[in-house]
């Protein structure tokens, strides 16, 4: 049975250290003041300009993008290391942009987010920062955009909610994913009706990391790796499917969650821990600690959730089997179904990972009829396909932005065009195309499918974070972007050498 946000919350402590540390009331939840933030656009704000929080892993190619949008500016850099401020730094001078504003050490960002010299706090540190940086930022009258998983527990999201409506911040969480070229063809053929009423959709993050997850990380700001192993105690702590997004995103914009349809319920069912402990006893027999450490997360994670409109959904977590990457990115109809990921790896990966076949563009297959009822047999052949992918494309991935995205780079072109987008949105006043209720319905499910999977996969309700919202919000239409108006000059931009693509 479906609860509303007072009644999910009734008995419990509102809040925890992150809410607090933002000042928030913790007394019980309060409906907020500023109302809801469903298809609302902010203020247009003429020049964006962006603070970064974060420099290791993400942030240094947010910084390199954000540099590259007429009309956006990297306004402030803030890291506890200095030297990665430093490194950015001098990134920005070497390809003549302005110098930013500095700040660094365990509290940097809070004087970043006080600053009058930013609009937007762009959060890429790591995941247990995200929260408390995001209610600063909006607290301080900044916009927060906030690096996937945005948050983990139900007490985390109804605070970001909360301080969104009554700030009216906007808090949106940066997936990628959902602006890949493949969800984007996807998500068109979905909105013209060509595969019928939308029955079933389903994602996935299948990615090995455990080279990344045991990697010590030292003094060499350049190297790609999780500082002081941050996701690997994640896993050692948690159960159940803790980095949903990259999946769950573009299936939930398919079906129009919280904007028409939304969750009702899940169940989520995990294998248990094989893959992670063989790997760390074979690789690291003379460190104790490795061999030794016992990790909750099980290795393969299912979660099924159930809509109130009767549709059903599919999202699967690995991280610590070796097997190709996948996504999965599948959604089927009445009329037809769509299935595939568009880039999907990179040249260079260890040799001890199993790659997946490397492709640049959208592999997308699909298939329907043009007669409801009739079967069908099978997806397009490759040059129907190719004809399809060409007629639907979506604008976005036009070649006029598409060439300057590869070119960027970042998880071939998906972030730019992501990046491109919401600050085309904040420079008009638009709504944005996913905003903090998307956040919190999909972040929320890290918490209740670990309750699931502790409760030997037994069903757990799923809160409505739009308060009845969703009975009347628009679906996300195909948007576009006027690069003209942008004053975007597709000649002047130059390729991102290190652009993060795994």
């Amino acid at each position: 049975m479906q609860t509303d946000r007072r009644e999910f919350l009734k008995g419990t402590a509102w809040m925890g250290a992150a809410a607090l540390a933002a000042g928030c009331a913790s007394e019980g939840f309060k409906l907020s003041v500023g109302g809801s933030m469903q298809g609302y656009g902010a203020p247009a704000l003429k020049k964006v300009r962006v603070g970064f929080v974060g420099l290791g892993m993400r942030g240094p190619g947010a910084v390199h993008r954000i540099a590259a949008i007429p009309g956006a500016e990297v306004a402030a850099l803030c890291d506890i290391h200095p030297e990665r401020v430093a490194m950015q730094q001098k990134w920005l001078a070497d390809n003549g942009k302005p110098k930013a504003l500095e700040f660094t050490g365990p509290e940097g960002y809070k004087a970043m987010c006080e600053s009058d010299a930013i609009d937007v706090v762009y959060n890429a540190t790591s995941w247990n920062m995200h929260v408390p940086i995001a209610l600063y930022a909006m607290e301080h009258g900044k916009h927060a955009m906030v690096e996937v998983p945005s948050a983990f527990t139900l007490d985390e999201c109804y605070a970001l909610v909360e301080t969104s409506e009554r700030t009216r911040m906007h808090c949106m969480q940066l997936e990628n994913c959902c602006y890949g070229e493949a969800e984007m063809l996807a998500l068109r053929l979905v909105r013209e009706g060509k595969l019928g009423e939308i029955v079933h959709g389903e994602g996935a993050y299948i990615h090995d990391l455990r080279d990344l997850c045991y990697a010590d990380w030292a003094a060499d700001f350049s190297k790609y790796g999780y500082a002081d192993f941050w996701r690997l105690k994640h896993n050692v702590a948690h159960k159940g499917n803790q980095y949903d997004t990259h999946g769950l995103g573009p299936v939930c914009e398919y079906m129009n969650i919280n904007r028409g349809d939304r969750f009702d319920y899940l169940v989520s069912l995990e294998s248990d821990q094989f893959n992670f402990e063989a790997y760390a006893k074979a690789k690291f027999p003379n460190s104790k600690w490795k061999a030794d450490l016992k990790i909750a997360m099980g290795d393969m994670n299912t979660m099924l959730i159930k809509t109130v409109n009767g549709k059903s959904i599919m999202i699967q977590h690995d991280v610590s089997s070796p097997r190709p990457y996948s996504r999965i990115n599948r959604v089927t109809g009445t009329m037809g179904a769509f299935e595939g990921i568009g880039f999907i790896g990179k040249d260079g990966e260890p040799a001890d990972k199993v790659n997946a076949l490397l492709m640049d563009g959208c592999v997308g297959k699909f298939g329907w009829t043009e007669n409801p009822g009739d079967p069908v047999h099978g997806y397009f052949d490759e040059n129907t396909m190719q004809e399809m992918r060409e007629k639907y494309r979506h604008p976005l991935w036009r070649p006029e932005i598409s060439d300057v995205a590869k070119a960027i780079g970042g998880h071939g072109g998906m972030d730019f065009i992501m990046d491109l987008r919401w600050i085309y949105c904040l420079q008009n006043g638009l709504p944005l195309d996913t905003d903090v209720y998307d956040l919190a319905s999909w972040c929320c499910l890290a918490e209740l499918s670990e309750r699931s999977v502790k409760n030997r996969s037994s069903s757990v309700d799923i809160p409505d974070f739009t308060n009845g919202g969703w009975k009347t919000a628009k679906p996300l239409g195909i948007v576009d972007i006027d690069l003209e108006k942008m004053g975007f000059n597709p000649g002047d931009v130059k390729a991102d050498s290190s652009a993060l693509n795994v």
